[in-house]
């Protein structure tokens, strides 16, 4: 897979580095997602129903919502991704994740359907940032009022999931 080296401060909005900064500084960010896909897979590959619907605490999201609000992440940052490269000057909204959880229904699935779904996801995401040049990956655009490219969009999806995996890890799978 082709390298694509971490973004710059002007490239991304002030609150990315929380997850920039968790992938290396080597260029392999499209490696790190794959990586983080087979990760993702181990990890639930033997789940029970109820450890897919674990929530611990009451307010917390179970392993299923977890996974959807990931790729629903994973969309939004890529059509930020998608917007910049093209050198679309609109300036893009936010959106409220903790809105989108319950709006997603994410505990009325099975969880196979869930990974199948989140295998798909991650092959077009690969897919997309892999063919871009590095003119498509530097070209600023604005998400919240805030610089982006496609270059921070991918770093920001891959730190994100690696919050999250850790959130797993550590608090639904002690693992």
């Amino acid at each position: 897979m082709r390298t694509i080296s971490k973004p710059t401060p002007d490239q991304h909005p002030d609150w990315a580095p929380v997850y920039i900064n968790k992938v290396a500084d080597d260029g392999r960010v499209l490696e790190f997602l794959a990586q983080g896909l087979k990760e993702i897979l181990a990890l639930t590959e033997n789940l029970t129903e109820a450890q897919w619907n674990y929530r611990y605490a009451e307010d917390k999201w179970t392993i299923k919502e977890v996974l959807v609000h990931l790729m629903d992440v994973e969309r939004v940052f890529s059509y930020r991704g998608l917007s910049a490269a093209r050198g679309d000057k609109t300036s893009l909204p936010g959106f409220d994740h903790n809105a989108y959880v319950p709006a997603s229904r994410a505990n009325h699935r099975t969880g196979t359907s869930i990974m199948a779904e989140y295998q798909a996801l991650r092959a077009a995401t690969l897919a997309f940032f892999q063919h871009l040049d590095d003119e498509a990956l530097s070209t600023i655009g604005e998400a919240k009022e805030q610089p982006c490219t496609a270059r921070a969009m991918v770093y920001m999806i891959a730190g994100h999931e690696r919050h999250h995996l850790q959130i797993l890890r550590e608090r639904y799978l002690n693992s």
